[in-house]
């Protein structure tokens, strides 16, 4: 089969054997907001040139069905599991002859009713689910926006959307704290010191607001060096927003091995058993195992 996680700014295709082994893989930055209108199906074909052999079942996820996507794939409501993902999978014609299929969203309420989405996630919790690594507790799914998922089982329960690497990413190029920040000239490395200080501001009194505030304010002062504010920065984002999401323990973080350290880090500065693995390996078997389901 031909599995494609096709995102907002990057498209990754994959040629599965029989078993889910990667045969060959291949990425392009061509994500949903530089395809243009009807373009779909020739991307799509230029990605997975000369594997045609393999295209009875090709199977996509992530923004690929959002609105600003190929097709718009209703989201599928919670609790759901891996039977109501398959159920709500769509068709687009693709080839003459041919289809692609492509996996829904999810959606769930909160118990103040504002409604939380979930696209290309729902894969890949369903591919952690599959693999066996989680049983139930908390996942947590490590990117610009971080999603916060409660599993019961082999069902998804709820889930919470936090801005925190969207809003690190703002505060650090496009305002005042980012003016304190210094690039490192020799060491390049994470200062895990400083990320541990804004993990532990995060539990104390004053509020998100006032915390950032501190970023600048601890530089100026000589507190700590400029060099470090934006680990300080990111200690405090996913501190607060790990306090804010209150995970059920064990947590499973998945995500690319940079950003999902840091939020297993971030656990187990609170006490919270965590570990990870990567979003790919997540995807590709979440990928499968709705494969397996349609064909069954």
């Amino acid at each position: 089969m031909i599995a494609v996680d096709w995102g907002t700014t990057q498209l990754r295709a994959y040629r599965l054997d029989v078993k889910g082994a990667v045969l060959e893989a291949r990425e392009r930055s061509e994500g949903i907001l530089s395809v243009p209108a009807g373009g779909f199906p020739a991307v799509l074909d230029a990605i997975t040139s000369g594997w045609e052999s393999d295209a009875d079942r090709v199977l996509m996820s992530g923004m690929v069905g959002s609105r600003q996507g190929w097709l718009e794939v209703r989201y599928v409501d919670c609790p759901a599991g891996l039977d109501a993902i398959a159920k709500g999978v769509k068709p687009v014609a693709w080839r003459k002859g041919g289809d692609a299929l492509i996996c829904p969203g999810l959606v769930c309420r909160g118990k103040d009713g504002v409604p939380d989405v979930i696209r290309g996630e729902e894969v890949q919790i369903m591919g952690a689910l599959a693999l066996g690594e989680i049983g139930g507790g908390s996942i947590i799914m490590a990117g610009t926006h971080s999603k916060h998922v409660r599993v019961e089982g082999e069902t998804i329960i709820g889930f919470t959307t936090h801005m925190t690497g969207e809003i690190f990413a703002v505060l650090k190029a496009h305002s005042i704290l980012g003016r304190t920040m210094e690039d490192r000239t020799q060491d390049t490395s994470d200062d895990a010191s400083a990320f541990a200080a804004g993990v532990a501001r995060s539990g104390e009194v004053g509020g998100l607001l006032h915390h950032l505030f501190g970023v600048r304010t601890r530089v100026l002062l000589g507190d700590m060096p400029g060099t470090v504010a934006s680990d300080y920065l990111s200690g405090l984002l996913i501190g607060h927003t790990i306090r804010a999401a209150n995970p059920t323990p064990p947590v499973l973080v998945i995500g690319v091995p940079a950003v999902a350290g840091r939020y297993v880090a971030a656990c187990r500065l609170l006490e919270i058993p965590a570990r990870a693995i990567t979003s790919e390996r997540a995807t590709l078997a979440g990928l499968a195992a709705v494969a397996r389901l349609l064909d069954a």
